[in-house]
C-alpha cells in the first residue's frame, strides 16, 4: 500500500517529540456497489411487503423489515464512507473518519432492535397460527435469493478491510442465507399444510439475524471504546518496539482506530544515544504500517534522564 511518512524531530523538557506518521489510503470508493444494492434491495422490499400482505406470510413480512433495516444500513455505511472522506478542519483535526465506527455500531443495534420486533410477531403467530399462501411465498423469496446474493458479491472483495464493507457483505449473504429457508418453508407448507412451519422460520431468521449482528455490535463497541482493532497484537506491536536499535525501553503505547480503515498508535520511546535521525523513524514507520496494518503512528523520543523523569512511564498512567 503506498503511503507518505514524514518525521518531524523537536525538544521539549529534555524529550524528543518524534512524529512519523504513514498515511494509507481512506476506504475504498463502494458508492456505486451501494447504489445498486439500495435499488436492488428496496425494489425487493416493496415486492415482499405486497405479496406478504396478499398471502398473509409473516416470514416474507419478517424478512422485508430486516431488509429495510439493511437498506438503512447500507445507506447509513455509505455515508459514512463519504464522510470518512471529508478533510480535516481546525475543529476535526482526524476529519470524521470515526463516523463510520459510529455508523457500525448504529447499525448493529437498529438489527437487533428490529430482531427483538420479529421474533415477537413470530411468537404471536406460533400462538394463533392462520392460513399462508404457500406458492407466493416460495415465488417471493425465491427472487429474493437472487437479489441478496447479487447484492453481497458487490462488498465481497472489501470485507476484510472495512468493518462497514464486512457488515454489508454478511447481511446480504445472510439475507441470501434466510430467503433460502423462507423458500423450503414455502415448500413444507404446500405439501404438508403445516402453517406453524412460517413463524418458526421468522424464529430462524431472527436467530440467524443475531448471530451474523452480534460480531458487528461487537466489533464496533470495541472501536468506539478506543479499542485496539481486530487483527493487532499489543504486546506484539511493544516486542516490535522494543526490539529496535537503541531502545532501552518502551512505554504510554496507545493503538485505537480512527475509522473501520485506519489505525493510529503513540507511544514513548526511550533512547539513552538520543534522536536516531529520521531515516530509523521512517522506516518504522513503515514496519508498523506492513507488519500491522498501523498507518499513523506518532513516536516520542526520550533519553532517559532520571532528572526529567516521564509522567507517563507507568503503564497504568494514561
Amino acid at each position: 500500500m503506498a503511503h507518505d511518512s514524514h518525521d518531524h524531530a523537536g525538544h521539549t523538557a529534555g524529550h524528543h517529540h518524534t512524529h512519523a506518521h504513514s498515511h494509507a489510503h481512506g476506504p475504498a470508493n463502494y458508492g456505486r456497489a451501494f447504489a445498486i444494492g439500495v435499488a436492488l434491495n428496496l425494489s425487493f422490499v416493496l415486492a415482499e411487503v405486497v405479496f406478504g400482505m396478499i398471502g398473509h406470510s409473516l416470514a416474507l413480512l419478517a424478512d422485508a423489515g430486516h431488509n429495510m433495516s439493511d437498506i438503512l444500513g447500507l445507506l447509513m455505511a455509505w455515508g459514512a464512507t463519504a464522510l470518512s472522506r471529508r478533510q480535516p478542519s481546525a475543529r476535526f483535526t482526524y476529519g470524521l473518519r470515526s463516523s463510520s465506527i459510529l455508523v457500525a455500531l448504529a447499525n448493529a443495534v437498529f438489527l437487533l432492535v428490529v430482531t427483538g420486533g420479529i421474533a415477537w410477531e413470530a411468537i404471536q403467530r406460533l400462538l394463533h397460527p392462520t392460513p399462508v399462501a404457500s406458492d407466493i411465498v416460495i415465488g417471493v423469496a425465491a427472487f429474493g435469493v437472487a437479489i441478496n446474493t447479487g447484492t453481497a458479491l458487490l462488498f465481497m472483495a472489501g470485507r476484510k478491510g472495512d468493518l462497514n464493507i464486512r457488515a454489508a457483505f454478511l447481511h446480504m449473504a445472510g439475507d441470501a442465507a434466510v430467503s433460502l429457508g423462507v423458500v423450503l418453508a414455502g415448500i413444507g407448507m404446500l405439501f404438508t399444510g403445516w402453517f406453524w412451519l412460517d413463524p418458526t422460520v421468522s424464529l430462524l431468521i431472527s436467530a440467524v439475524i443475531v448471530i451474523a449482528t452480534w460480531g458487528l455490535l461487537r466489533d464496533s463497541l470495541n472501536l468506539t471504546l478506543h479499542g485496539v482493532p481486530e487483527g493487532i497484537e499489543t504486546q506484539a506491536v511493544r516486542a516490535y518496539l522494543a526490539a529496535l536499535p537503541d531502545v532501552a525501553a518502551v512505554h504510554d503505547l496507545h493503538i485505537w482506530a480512527m475509522s473501520t480503515t485506519e489505525t493510529a498508535l503513540t507511544v514513548h520511546l526511550v533512547m539513552p544515544n538520543g534522536y536516531p535521525g529520521d531515516a530509523l523513524l521512517n522506516r518504522i514507520s513503515n514496519e508498523l504500517q506492513r507488519r500491522f496494518r498501523i498507518d499513523h503512528p506518532t513516536l516520542q523520543v526520550e533519553a532517559g534522564d532520571p532528572a526529567h523523569p516521564c509522567a507517563l512511564a507507568p503503564d497504568h498512567r494514561v
